[in-house]
């Protein structure tokens, strides 16, 4: 009797972020130097390309820096692990995989759905960035411990300084992405450990 012989795949493995040196000033950034840290305010230049050389996005087309808090979930996870360790006047070029961009969904009609993102980072300036609140707490309205859909739509359109419609097309969009990354085992809520955003009160 031949015996069947089934070939069992292994999981592809996913493109990690690839982060590479452009340059480092001069002076001020040796050992000692300050680097950039979970929680600082960063203020950077940066050029987005697709991976066929499209730029997408960048702040000399707005002619100011951009800046966000590292750590706590106000940009991509390729940036909150590409922009760590970083001395001012230091020159990067990460290029992101869509896990750690905008998923399967893309991001409004310059960045299309599993896109790869190369950028072209300058960290100009560090701050002191304040310690954040316990976003999962308050996103969690009903306090069992997941937050759902619901909540986080709820949480979104109580903060958002523009109206939101809630059945709209582009919130429904945001909540997609939110939940591609957030919910884990995709059981389509999320939890205290997979949330990836301030959930203690002492950080």
């Amino acid at each position: 009797m031949d015996q069947e012989v089934k070939e069992t795949k292994e999981p592809e493995k996913k493109p990690d972020l690839k982060i590479e040196v452009v340059s480092l000033p001069e002076k001020g950034c040796d050992k000692d130097a300050r680097k950039s840290q979970r929680l600082d305010i960063l203020s950077m230049k940066y050029t987005g390309f697709l991976e066929n050389g499209t730029k997408f996005e960048s702040t000399d087309d707005h002619n100011q820096e951009f800046s966000f808090q590292l750590g706590v979930g106000q940009v991509i996870q390729g940036w909150e692990r590409g922009m760590l360790d970083m001395c001012v006047g230091e020159k990067r070029k990460l290029t992101v995989p869509p896990h750690l961009a905008y998923g399967d969904i893309g991001a409004g009609e310059r960045i299309p759905p599993a896109a790869t993102l190369i950028f072209e980072c300058e960290l100009v300036k560090i701050d002191n960035g304040p310690k954040p609140t316990n976003v999962f707490n308050e996103i969690d309205a009903d306090k069992d411990g997941f937050i759902t859909r619901k909540e986080v739509s709820e949480f979104l359109i109580k903060h958002s300084e523009d109206k939101i419609e809630p059945e709209s097309e582009e919130h429904q969009k945001v909540l997609d992405n939110i939940f591609l990354h957030e919910d884990k085992d995709k059981d389509g809520q999320i939890s205290k450990e997979e949330f990836s955003g301030p959930k203690h009160d002492e950080l």
